[in-house]
């Protein structure tokens, strides 16, 4: 009788290595938002990779970083939580960044003090034109890994390569187990979160500066009919000149989310759907406990 392997799966790395990329490359379908800016991720985001006799639980986080603020630290502590609770870590850094962050050592210094298995991976290599062992980044990794050099894999997740022999390689660390999750979906998390954080990635997409990291996205109505979705979320900004900014001129560039957006829902559910935006301020409430719990970060 074939022998079932199950485990969890984190995620690590600074903000914009390509974690999410990474989570959608092995998944092949969108679970987690990607952006071109830095520190989109904001919750533990989880997929599922069923294979023949092992299941991969997936869990992507938040960007390390050494925390500013009540919401840094909030994804700070969400990130050590999944650290804590996973089988296997893969720490994912850029092949172009020339040092480890102060984050990224205090993360791997945890990891080796406290004897916990990972997998240092080198993402984007399709952005160098040299060997992955002649970087820099290399040697320094090096000095946590004595006699583990080997084991840094390399990938691209945005081309795919490298991923397949990186997920055989996970499938080892995996304690024997039944599955956790039904074998045939790949995702825990719910359409409702699922809208939420695409509405957060056209706002990304759209807007600039300290705009998008000032902003929460929030359910009010979630209508879902046979022939038609309807959804109204609110979006949260902590300054009234903030909301100017996502509603734009004539409403404009509130209208340009919301499209982007509805056009991606569509997409997913596969029926045409009715998207309403509507944009409050909540004054300063990235730095405010209550507020953060809310939205969902604590």
């Amino acid at each position: 009788m074939t022998v079932f392997h199950c485990g969890y799966v984190g995620i690590f790395g600074r903000p914009n290595v390509g974690k999410s990329t990474f989570l959608n490359q092995v998944l092949g379908e969108k679970i987690a938002i990607v952006t071109a800016k830095p520190q989109t991720t904001r919750n533990r985001i989880v997929g599922i990779k069923n294979r023949e006799n092992e299941q991969l639980i997936l869990v992507d986080t938040p960007g390390i970083h050494r925390p500013r603020g009540s919401l840094n630290q909030a994804l700070m502590d969400c990130t050590m939580s999944v650290l804590r609770d996973v089988d296997v870590s893969l720490f994912l850094f850029s092949a172009d960044q020339k040092t480890l962050s102060p984050g990224e050592n205090d993360l791997l210094t945890i990891l080796v003090r406290e004897k916990r298995e990972f997998i240092p991976v080198i993402n984007k290599i399709d952005l160098v034109d040299r060997q992955v062992d002649d970087l820099q980044l290399v040697q320094q990794l090096a000095k946590y890994l004595p006699d583990q050099k080997s084991s840094i894999h390399s990938i691209s997740a945005l081309t795919g390569e490298g991923v397949e022999p990186l997920v055989e390689k996970l499938c080892q660390f995996l304690p024997e187990s039944p599955p956790l999750f039904p074998q045939d979906v790949n995702t825990e998390i719910s359409e409702r979160f699922w809208v939420q954080e695409v509405v957060r990635e056209k706002i990304f997409q759209f807007t600039h500066h300290e705009v998008p990291y000032s902003t929460a996205a929030m359910i009010d109505y979630f209508h879902d009919r046979e022939t038609r979705l309807s959804i109204g979320v609110t979006i949260f900004v902590e300054q009234p000149s903030q909301k100017g900014i996502i509603i734009g001129r004539q409403g404009r560039m509130l209208k340009a989310i919301g499209t982007a957006a509805r056009k991606e829902i569509e997409a997913l559910v596969g029926i045409p759907v009715f998207l309403e935006l509507w944009v409050s301020v909540e004054k300063n409430w990235t730095k405010d406990p209550a507020a953060l719990e809310r939205f969902g970060y604590r």
